[in-house]
């Protein structure tokens, strides 16, 4: 087969490391990113995703020829998700192409329409001009040296230039001298101005001038960069890297460096404990990304399915960590938080100097506390990476990673963090993280109760509850969250997503915290009792969303 030319802005399908082919447009890399020495490349950014990078002409394939194709044998939600994208795009694009050719069409008729009335003043001008030297022929001496020195002046312009000047301006329209040193607007020019990155404009190769301004793709490689003070603001606002007083600070997965359409993995060993909701989603993640991972989970059937896709087996938790360089755990609560470090043949009999504990479990300040303090007195480095998310969002490698205590461990698992999720934040000393996650499930468990009495009110008193929705989702309150929380009440699906008794437990928790230091929490506490009512329903081990049966039974 033939192989097909591309070019710069052509829309391309991209191998992305072991994804699937992804849609992406061929654009200039960033002007201190050097390109890979060997075979030919284009620097591709792909839709829907934080990854760009250079791949190999061989691996790319041009997008319209090759669409159905494509869309045959992939079905995932997120690669349905970057085809709508893309599509989205091409609509644009069309868009603002008809509305420029339109504009240049209508600029066209109006310098002809312009030049043909100057025509017509020149005319007129001449007409007039050559009455008025009749005239002065019959006139007195004096007569003529004055229409003499007139018609020198007049004689230094063309007679266009002076049925320009005698012939009054139209309100708002330029001359024409003005008009033609007028460029207009292209409409690349109007993507640049009025696009999401209107604040940063990719530095241009030397040997491609064209600029990109495609609004789908907001991520740089100011890893690769040499001058990453240029445009600092706008950089900073993009990339949502923010300095608290408190020492925290966001940094969002466009932090990685693209190599084959992917992050680069991090060549220490990692270990993961507990294969649960979150755990199980993290994992699949991790291995996608390339890292090398050693899994173990108290089922230990739960791991056979890591194992096909080339995870290694722990047989307890001491072995993971003596032989892996970080290892992450996500368990249910404290009991199992601490049973899994300090219980028989535990993470502490794994520790020695320079090992690492990720804890990724939601917990109280004082468990995470007490569990640093044995990690490191072992020698080893600890950790507390809390996530916010559900089932779907780990799968999705969309969590929000909330992180404390060690700093340098914390820069160290910047794939791991950049291949589970879309942001993490550090928060500074050990127990912060732990705080704030309790807080921010405090704020969504309380939210969730209220959608249901909100629901059930609306059922009692005679009125709709997919018309409240509709509402809901048209207002300020419009959300992911909500849709779907309210979509599984109208259902009758709980399926878990984040379960019930997990929900409750960190109300519970966050209640205490509030506690510890006299500050009321009633919204939480009323909240929490109806989680608990829910719970005695026998709604434990269902969505968060069942707290809907405490209201109708």
């Amino acid at each position: 087969m033939a192989a097909v030319s591309l070019r710069l802005g052509d829309l391309v399908w991209g191998k992305l490391g072991r994804y699937p082919p992804w849609p992406g447009k061929i654009v200039n890399p960033p002007k201190d990113l050097k390109k890979p020495r060997g075979k030919k490349c284009f620097f591709v950014k792909f839709f829907g995703t934080e990854d760009h990078a250079w791949i190999k002409v061989e691996q790319l394939k041009p997008y319209h020829p090759h669409k159905e194709e494509m869309i045959k044998i992939n079905k995932g939600k997120r690669f349905q998700q970057a085809v709508d994208a893309v599509e989205e795009f091409l609509r644009k694009t069309k868009g603002k192409d008809q509305a420029s050719s339109h504009n240049s069409t209508e600029e066209k008729n109006r310098r002809n329409s312009s030049e043909e009335r100057g025509k017509q003043s020149a005319g007129e001008e001449k007409r007039k001009a050559s009455l008025s030297e009749g005239k002065v022929k019959k006139g007195t001496g004096e007569g003529k040296k004055r229409v003499s020195s007139v018609s020198s002046e007049r004689g230094s312009k063309s007679p266009l230039k002076r049925a320009q000047d005698q012939s009054p301006r139209k309100r708002g329209r330029p001359p024409k001298d003005e008009k033609d040193l007028t460029i207009p607007e292209s409409s690349t020019v109007k993507r640049v101005m009025t696009g999401t990155v209107a604040g940063f404009k990719w530095p241009p190769s030397v040997s491609e001038p064209v600029k990109d301004s495609d609004p789908h793709f907001h991520h740089f490689l100011l890893s690769q960069t040499e001058k990453p003070a240029v445009c600092y603001q706008a950089i900073t606002k993009k990339l949502k890297v923010c300095e608290e007083e408190t020492g925290s600070t966001s940094i969002q997965a466009a932090d990685s460096t693209a190599v084959n359409g992917n992050i680069t993995p991090t060549d220490k060993k990692i270990g993961f404990l507990g294969l649960g909701l979150m755990g199980s989603g993290i994992v699949s993640n991790l291995l996608k990304m390339g890292h090398t991972v050693t899994v173990w989970n108290r089922t230990a059937e739960k791991c056979d399915l890591f194992i096909q896709e080339g995870a290694r087996l722990g047989r307890t938790p001491a072995e993971v960590v003596s032989t892996c360089d970080i290892t992450f755990a996500c368990v249910s609560d404290p009991k199992a938080a601490k049973d899994l470090v300090l219980g028989p043949s535990g993470v502490l009999q794994g520790i020695r100097p320079g090992k690492c504990y990720v804890d990724m479990s939601t917990v109280d300040a004082d468990t995470v506390t007490e569990l640093a303090q044995v990690i490191v007195s072992r020698g080893g480095r600890f950790l507390e990476a809390p996530v916010s998310g559900n089932q779907q969002l780990s799968n999705d490698g969309m969590l929000v990673i909330l992180a404390a205590g060690d700093r340098g461990l914390y820069e160290d698992c910047s794939s791991c963090f950049q291949a589970m999720g879309k942001t993490s934040f550090f928060l500074g000393e050990v127990g912060n993280a732990a705080k704030m996650m309790l807080i921010v499930n405090m704020v969504q468990g309380s939210f969730m109760a209220t959608i249901a009495e909100g629901l059930t009110l609306a059922q009692v008193t005679g009125q709709s509850q997919q018309t409240l929705l509709d509402i809901l989702n048209q207002g300020q309150l419009a959300s992911i969250f909500l849709d779907q929380k309210c979509q599984n009440i109208l259902q009758g699906n709980f399926k878990p997503d984040f379960y019930l008794k997990y929900i409750q437990k960190d109300l519970r928790l966050a209640i205490a915290l509030g506690d510890s230091v006299n500050h009321p929490t009633p919204m939480a506490a009323a909240a929490n009792e109806v989680y608990k009512r829910a719970k005695a329903l026998d709604q434990s081990d269902n969505d968060m969303s069942a707290v809907y049966r405490a209201y109708i039974h």
